[in-house]
């Protein structure tokens, strides 16, 4: 039998595993330092930027991180839920195949949270603040 009709191909679990690590980054970079000096954490966010500098790089760029990381996710979206997306006939493959998209798909909602919560933190957690201060 031909190997590439004994597994499904899983197209979008590739797509929806980079969406998850880049959203990732976005809350690596923006949200987390966010969270720890709001929490009074601060020394622990100097320690993470002395010991991974590429942190401080990630923020200085937070625009580049989140649109790239928002095309990603558009991307898996329509990878995920596109038109005339189906599962092989075979019963063994067909299971394999909506077992594989069961978990692209909650792969792919748990990675639009993280992106929620890093866009929440990074471009509206303050301005919100300061809304109900004044």
């Amino acid at each position: 039998m031909n190997r590439a009709l004994e597994r499904p191909r899983g197209d979008g679990r590739r797509l929806a595993w980079l969406a998850l690590f880049a959203t990732t980054g976005t809350l690596v970079c923006c949200a987390l330092p966010i969270v720890l000096v709001t929490l009074g954490l601060g020394a622990v966010v100097a320690a993470l930027t002395s010991t991974f500098p590429f942190l401080i790089t990630l923020s200085q760029h937070k625009v580049w991180v989140f649109a790239v990381s928002a095309l990603l996710l558009l991307a898996v979206g329509w990878a995920l839920h596109r038109p005339g997306r189906a599962c092989p006939t075979d019963p063994e493959l067909g299971r394999a195949c909506g077992r594989a998209m069961v978990w692209n798909r909650r792969i792919y909602r748990a990675a639009v949270v993280l992106w929620g919560i890093g866009f929440f933190a990074a471009y509206l957690a303050l301005p919100l603040l300061r809304w109900l201060e004044g």
